[in-house]
């Protein structure tokens, strides 16, 4: 059943906001309970677990304007929409036209400050979900359950299934933390409300992150198996994978082994590629067997800005009005393409590739931005719908039913190449062909995927090095939120290895300092932390 946590998010909002002590946070609904009252029954459990996943779908207990933090914008405090806009506006996939909406700009410029609001969002989101998880993780001890005359072995099982969900969600907070922002203050649920926490660096954080996810993973459901809008043991194991991947940028000490080690463990769970690659990005994307885990969107239920709302809407072309090929009205051309990502399409062996949505009107788009906010200026994708797999809109043409794919199988596929590569010599530096057999086993599945079922484009080891595996993630898993990440991998974001259309807010694009590659703690946040110091080079 799709979205099944979905029914209880709007009251466990409202529930556990009164009770969490850990930001600011303000009651939006009169109906509001006391952890007594949520708590006294196994369904109040359930209840109280939807709402610590439904803090990355909704900002609020209302409409889609609402936000429960406090002094911060519904539009500038989704975490689906903040992490894309961090991950992927501020690189060489993507332009917004509407500079006027506060923070944009300075994004896709690349001229942030701690100032920034959609900065601000994104850590106050992000932490607001540590704080539910702590919040649950308090409400949810054996002796609070005794008391409460929650004694059922079925019913006190289930609830450790959602603590160990719970953690893993914390931990996942606490990644996108590491990831964005390089430290968090650190919080468990061992600390009383309202505790300042410490700061925490990038390994204090990665060590956290990886002994909590290695302590759940074997009590979690096995990959597949549990009700889909929960995590499973992929889930977490994908989380590790990408800290693997990146550890050299986090701790640098490189993990490559684990990372592939992971990826298998991922591979082998049962989720499966689905045939038709644009059937992941549609509005009945919750039936493929190729999502690990999504940020979930529907229509009517749970109306919001998030990502996928933003992006759909924003794909329609502002010459061309094709707002009714996605199944949405559109925003009037929001969101454009850099030169540099249509170019990885350029070539023979991409005319069939079904990644390769892009349009430039006939011809009548240039392919250069020369202003960013021309919006008939640079091509336009095609890769988001609101329509099913059987060509059916969603029910509401402004707030889409498509989930964000925040982990799918292919990502593992690529990870496990690059890992492999890497740990067999492959550096940055370097052209080495390092690829083995399994290796360009799944490169090939994706390509022949990509090709319907063709092999006419699949590679050779000696056509795969790194360089070919940064282009081959950006034509599988653009706008996906994982650009920027990558980019800082390969030394292609900070520093003038790689430049693109207003990179450093030229035109032509320019090299910007490395400190770029972790964003600025919110002036806000530090100053309701005094244990919080601000990232050098801000």
């Amino acid at each position: 059943m799709k979205k099944i946590n979905f029914i209880y998010l709007l009251f466990a909002f409202a529930t556990l906001q009164s009770c969490t002590g850990d930001l600011d946070v303000v009651a939006e609904d009169s109906k509001i309970l006391s952890p007594e009252q949520l708590f006294s029954t196994p369904l109040g459990y359930k209840q109280a677990l939807g709402g610590v996943y439904g803090n990355l779908s909704l900002t609020g207990t209302g409409d889609a304007g609402s936000s429960f933090l406090q002094g911060i914008d519904a539009g500038t405090s989704q975490f689906g929409r903040c992490m894309w806009y961090l991950q992927d506006l501020t690189t060489d996939e993507v332009v917004w036209t509407y500079e006027n909406d506060e923070g944009t700009a300075e994004l896709q410029r690349n001229t942030w400050t701690s100032a920034n609001p959609i900065l601000l969002g994104m850590f106050s989101r992000t932490m607001a979900e540590v704080a539910l998880a702590n919040d649950f993780l308090r409400q949810s001890t054996p002796e609070l359950l005794t008391s409460r005359g929650i004694t059922s072995t079925t019913d006190v099982a289930e609830i450790n299934i959602y603590r160990n969900e719970v953690r893993v969600l914390r931990a996942f907070a606490y990644y996108n933390m590491m990831d964005l922002f390089g430290k968090a203050p650190f919080i468990t649920e061992n600390d009383p409300l309202n505790f300042k926490g410490p700061q925490y660096d990038r390994q204090q954080l990665f060590t956290f992150i990886e002994t909590e996810l290695n302590a759940v993973i074997p009590n979690l459901k096995a990959a597949r198996t549990n009700e889909y809008g929960r995590l499973d043991k992929a889930m977490a194991q994908m989380i590790l994978a990408k800290m693997y991947l990146n550890a050299q940028v986090y701790i640098g000490t490189p993990k490559y082994a684990e990372c592939m080690a992971k990826c298998s463990d991922v591979i082998g769970g049962g989720y499966i590629l689905k045939s038709n690659y644009l059937d992941n990005f549609k509005a009945d994307n919750h039936t493929s067997s190729e999502m690990i885990f999504t940020l979930q969107s529907d229509g009517v239920k749970t109306q919001n800005y998030g990502a996928t709302t933003v992006m759909i809407n924003g794909q329609v072309g502002s010459v061309e009005g094709n707002g009714a090929e996605f199944g949405v009205g559109g925003w009037g051309g929001a969101l454009r393409l850099r030169k540099q990502f249509v170019q990885k399409f350029d070539g023979a062996e991409f005319v069939t590739d079904v990644r390769k949505t892009y349009s430039s009107n006939s011809g009548s788009r240039p392919i250069d931005i020369a202003t960013l906010t021309n919006a008939g200026q640079g091509y336009i994708l095609h890769k988001f719908s609101n329509k099913t797999v059987a060509g059916v809109a969603g029910v509401n043409s402004g707030f889409v039913d498509t989930d964000f794919p925040l982990f799918r199988l292919a990502d593992a596929y690529l990870m496990y190449a690059e890992a492999q590569m890497r740990k067999d010599g492959a550096t940055n530096t370097n052209n080495a062909t390092t690829a083995n057999a399994q290796s360009l086993t799944y490169i090939n599945a994706l390509r022949q995927r990509a090709n319907s079922g063709s092999a006419s484009a699949n590679v050779t080891q000696m056509q795969v090095n790194l360089d070919f595996i940064i282009d081959e993630r950006a034509r599988e898993l653009h706008w996906e939120g994982h650009r920027r990440q990558d980019l800082i991998r390969f030394n292609k974001y900070g520093g003038g290895n790689y430049n693109w259309a207003w990179k450093g807010n030229i035109p032509n694009g320019t090299s910007f300092s490395s400190n770029l590659n972790v964003f600025p703690l919110p002036t806000a946040s530090i100053t309701a932390n005094p244990n919080l110091t601000q990232n050098t080079g801000y």
